[in-house]
């Protein structure tokens, strides 16, 4: 994982490994419980029977590539996340990557906040 410098430019499509064999997690910005991220899938999926339960709130952008979520309360099914797609997952929300495109990165852009931030 990395983390930029305090006033950084980038793109979030430079320095993508096309055939990684692990998950990338690259820290953008970490600032008062806000946490942005970008994650670059390269076909990876949650283990069998592992759910993600964060107590921050997190909002997800596809930028690039497809991908499939499926949340603990909706049983098997599945929400395909294709390029543009957003979804907010609100704290404690079971939930795990049931697919990730294989053929192309699956690039994210995931912000973690606060449960309790509240609305503006």
């Amino acid at each position: 994982m990395s983390t930029l410098p305090e006033r950084a430019f980038g793109n979030l499509f430079v320095g993508i490994d096309h055939e990684a064999k692990e998950e990338r997690f690259d820290r953008l910005v970490e600032r008062r419980g806000v946490v942005i991220e970008r994650i670059v899938s390269t076909g990876q999926v949650s283990p069998e029977g592992f759910w993600y339960d964060d107590p921050r709130d997190e909002w997800v952008l596809l930028l690039s590539g497809g991908a499939a979520l499926q949340f603990e309360e909706d049983g098997p099914a599945r929400r395909q996340l294709l390029p543009g797609d957003f979804v907010h997952i609100p704290a404690r929300c079971r939930h795990r990557v049931a697919w990730t495109d294989d053929t192309v990165p699956t690039v994210w852009l995931t912000v973690y906040f606060p449960a309790d931030a509240g609305t503006a």
